[in-house]
């Protein structure tokens, strides 16, 4: 059974989330639009037996997060487009060193203040690409109140899982609406914990070096731990040869493309019969959803298409969506982000329409509209 309904903000209801999932560390610096997050967690962490602390600037934030995570405590931390662009060189450090935490950006206008408290999707590109070299990461992007609630969960699901940092991809319009939502009981959505070395047989050291998830010890707790954001081998330590360095990066990646499946996320409305579909992510969808069914009452065969697994991106159901000849429509609020990475999955790229909007207003369903019917009688 689950309690009663709560009208209940975006941004509370994620921090609801990552609490059922068993977040018990936050640090954090406050900046809109994501603020209240960080205050939800000031007021959650204690009454559960967690730690809150507010760092004095977004690199201390997610330094302490890793730390914390490594000494064995679920941690999170949120931030915007600014705050995020100063994290990126510790989201880089987390996953080479394949420390779980969860990190939540909730988008704002941009480039620099930009546009503090309207919402944009600009910060689509840095979540997959922001730090450097090549790295893996998981991208969620909930698209109401309901799954800033479950993708919290489900980010700290994967994060302990394949020990691997989870962004959370949010934006102004999400963080702040406000819905009618249940939280369930504890206990009735799974929680997924960390493997660590005391869980597996000492017998057992040449099969750990070979998982492709290895164990983790706890960082304080008088086990050998070595840790560093060199390439290293499989026991931590700094390693220059080129087999092992070649090894290691593969297996950052493999192990997230091994479990594509159960990563992936879509949602996915009259694809069917779809002559032309409406991809989006987060705010828009509400305007995709009502333009979509005014074009459906117009007689229009449209579908729309929606990556909650922003990345990896879902390609293979993308190209078997497209492949008959169906065109693309992308709505966004950014100049092309979403845009690149949907033609960047499907063969014919002149397929890909796109409808941009960074005035810090939500693309209406209208624009939405005229914009489909325009790329329907497309002929080119």
């Amino acid at each position: 059974m689950t309690k009663e309904f709560k009208l209940m903000q975006g941004n509370v209801a994620l921090a609801e989330g990552a609490v059922y999932a068993g977040c018990r560390f936050y640090a954090g610096y406050p900046i809109t639009p994501s603020t209240e997050i960080m205050e939800e967690m000031s007021a959650r962490l204690p009454r559960v037996g967690g730690r809150f602390i507010q760092m004095e600037d977004e690199i201390a934030s997610i330094s302490a997060i890793v730390g914390s995570s490594l000494a064995g405590v679920k941690s999170m931390t949120a931030t915007s487009g600014p705050g995020f662009s100063l994290m990126q060189e510790t989201i880089g450090y987390a996953c080479i060193t394949e420390t779980p935490m969860v990190l939540v950006n909730v988008m704002r206008g941009g480039p620099s203040t930009g546009l503090p408290t309207s919402p944009a999707q600009g910060d689509i590109l840095q979540a997959r690409w922001g730090t450097h070299g090549d790295h893996p990461i998981i991208v969620l992007s909930p698209a109401n109140v309901e799954e800033m609630f479950t993708q919290a969960i489900k980010a700290f699901n994967l994060s302990e899982q394949l020990r691997n940092p989870v962004i959370i991809l949010a934006d102004e319009v999400i963080g702040h609406m406000r819905e009618r939502i249940a939280i369930p009981d504890e206990g009735q959505i799974p929680i997924v914990n960390r493997m660590l070395m005391e869980d597996v047989q000492q017998n057992m050291e040449e099969e750990v070096l070979k998982m492709d998830v290895p164990p983790m010890n706890r960082l304080g707790v008088g086990q050998h731990f070595h840790t560093t954001g060199l390439a290293h081998n499989p026991k931590g330590f700094p390693s220059q040869d080129p087999k092992i360095v070649d090894a290691l990066m593969r297996r950052l990646h493999q192990k997230i493309y091994d479990r594509i499946e159960a990563i992936e996320q879509v949602e996915e409305q009259f694809t069917e019969d779809a002559d032309l579909i409406i991809t989006c992510i987060g705010g828009v969808t509400r305007s995709a959803e009502a333009a979509l069914h005014e074009l459906r009452d117009q007689g229009y065969n449209v579908g729309l298409f929606r990556p909650i697994t922003l990345f990896p991106f879902p390609r293979r159901r993308m190209r078997m969506l497209a492949k008959h000849g169906t065109k693309i429509l992308v709505a966004e609020m950014s100049l092309g982000q979403l845009h690149r990475v949907v033609a960047n999955s499907i063969p014919d790229r002149r397929r890909v329409f796109g409808l941009t909007r960074v005035d810090g207003e939500v693309i209406s369903p209208d624009e939405i509209i005229d914009m489909a019917i325009k790329a329907l009688e497309d002929n080119d």
